[in-house]
């Protein structure tokens, strides 16, 4: 009930300040849950069950209907060259993130899931690895906080540099598809810019989130081997093995084959993406409740110097591909 009343305010306050993704104000009200008096130890205890059903199981629904947005046909029509620079660019920026963690000894399972958030879709990748991954819940805290944060702040950074320099619509909306974290960031960054801007900004932004499933794929895989290992050992001495690839992701899979079809008509595909919002929306609630500031304020700042870091590399290697693939077309 409490993530059901987020969801509404959150959507309330986006139609205030459209500039802000609903999914922004979601984990901030999580957040502020968790930390204020009359809702701090509600959340701790009775009601973290429920929260915790929110932060995963809705999850992953949220996930599954994020297929429904990318049509196949979208991506042929940036073409082969785009593509490929998008894709390295995802790569880069993931390599480079974990990289940066690990200077950094960021602990746990931290590393892996801030790439995953930097380089494709945000919280949504996060969500996704950390299931594939098996990880721990409060591993997913510090980089789901820091993805929003740096997601929202593009929302302002990115337009201002556009007005400084003189940036074309078509290399602005290739840029903000290509670097910014979340979708409903990249929406609400280029949509400044122009229909032109905005066009090219989720199309850029879908292929990205496409890559979700070979790299969910990637890190069960690579989770199941880690886990065989200790077996030589002893008996018993591994846990439960993720699967290979975790239904959900076959669920994304399965609704982009569908999407790509052309069957769904224009209303379904609406009440898709609303679902999709409110489900993710009610899933950041939950994991917004779990941070406790005092605890994420005493060991934050080797976290937020990766990220700010991260959000530097993945900007100059997104604006290097805008100019090179827009040059190219």
């Amino acid at each position: 009930m409490l993530a059901a009343t987020a969801v509404v305010v959150s959507f309330g306050l986006h139609w205030l300040v459209p500039a802000v993704p609903v999914m922004s104000f979601a984990v901030v009200l999580g957040i502020v849950a968790a930390n204020v008096p009359p809702t701090a130890v509600w959340t701790r205890r009775a009601g973290q069950p429920g929260l915790a059903f929110c932060a995963r199981t809705l999850m992953r629904g949220g996930i599954v209907l994020l297929g429904a947005r990318l049509a196949l046909s979208d991506l042929a029509e940036l073409g082969w060259f785009a593509l490929v620079l998008v894709v390295l660019v995802l790569l880069l920026a993931f390599a480079g993130t974990y990289l940066l963690a690990r200077w950094h000894r960021l602990p746990g399972d931290q590393p892996v899931l801030l790439a995953a958030g930097f380089a494709i879709c945000g919280a949504s990748a996060i969500g996704a690895v950390a299931a594939a991954r098996g990880s721990r819940a409060q591993d997913s805290l510090m980089p789901v906080a820091l993805v929003t944060l740096c997601g929202t702040l593009a929302i302002g950074v990115l337009p201002a540099v556009m007005a400084l320099t003189g940036m074309p619509e078509e290399v602005f909306g290739f840029w903000a598809g290509a670097s910014v974290h979340d979708v409903g960031q990249v929406v609400a960054t280029a949509q400044s810019a122009g229909t032109a801007a905005l066009t090219i900004a989720v199309v850029v932004k879908l292929a990205r989130v496409v890559m979700l499933a070979p790299l969910a794929a990637s890190v069960a895989v690579q989770r199941r081997r880690t886990a065989k290992a200790p077996r030589a050992e002893g008996p018993g001495s591994a846990g439960k093995q993720p699967p290979v690839v975790p239904l959900f992701i076959l669920g994304f899979l399965a609704l982009v084959l569908l999407r790509s079809t052309g069957w769904l008509p224009q209303p379904v595909l609406e009440g898709t993406a609303l679902v999709q919002e409110i489900l993710l929306a009610a899933a950041l609630f939950g994991l917004g409740s779990a941070v406790r500031l005092r605890e994420l304020l005493r060991s934050s700042l080797p976290a937020i110097s990766t990220a700010l870091l991260s959000w530097l590399l993945i900007a100059g290697l997104g604006l290097g591909a805008a100019w090179l693939a827009m040059g190219a077309g």
